[in-house]
C-alpha cells in the first residue's frame, strides 16, 4: 500500500518529564509532563492524552464514515542518543522498544522500523 501522508514530531528535553513535542509542520506544539497520579507535576499534556486524543479522533471518523479498508499505519522510531557509540545507540533504542507502552500496544499490529543513531 502506498504511502499517502507522513506525520513527523519531534520530541525532545527530558521527553515524558519536561519534554516538548513539535510536529515538523509546526501544527502541533507541546509541553509535556508526567502526571500527577503517576508521581509527575501534572502541569503539562502527557502522552497518554496525546494518544487518546489520536485515537479518538480516528475512532470516531471511522464511526462517521466506515472503513473503506484504505488506511494503516506504520512507524519508524529514529533517536537521536548523545554520549554513546552506535552499537550502544542501536541497543538501548531495542531495549526501549521492548518495554515502551506504546510499543507493546501495536507490537505484531503495525511495522515498526527503528533507525537510532549516535549523535
Amino acid at each position: 500500500m502506498p504511502v499517502n501522508y507522513t506525520a513527523t514530531v519531534e520530541v525532545a528535553g527530558e521527553g515524558r518529564n519536561g519534554g516538548t513535542a513539535r510536529s515538523t509542520d509546526g501544527l502541533l506544539e507541546h509541553r509535556l509532563s508526567i502526571p500527577k497520579e503517576l508521581g509527575g507535576a501534572g502541569d503539562a499534556t502527557n502522552p497518554e492524552q496525546l494518544f487518546a486524543a489520536g485515537w479518538a479522533a480516528c475512532y470516531l471518523g471511522a464511526l462517521l464514515h466506515g472503513d473503506d479498508g484504505e488506511f494503516s499505519l506504520l512507524a519508524t522510531l529514529a533517536p537521536r542518543l548523545g554520549g554513546v557509540d552506535q552499537r550502544t545507540a542501536e541497543e538501548l533504542a531495542e531495549a526501549a522498544h521492548r518495554i515502551c507502552p506504546y510499543s507493546k500496544a501495536t507490537r505484531g499490529n503495525i511495522p515498526v522500523t527503528i533507525n537510532a543513531a549516535a549523535v
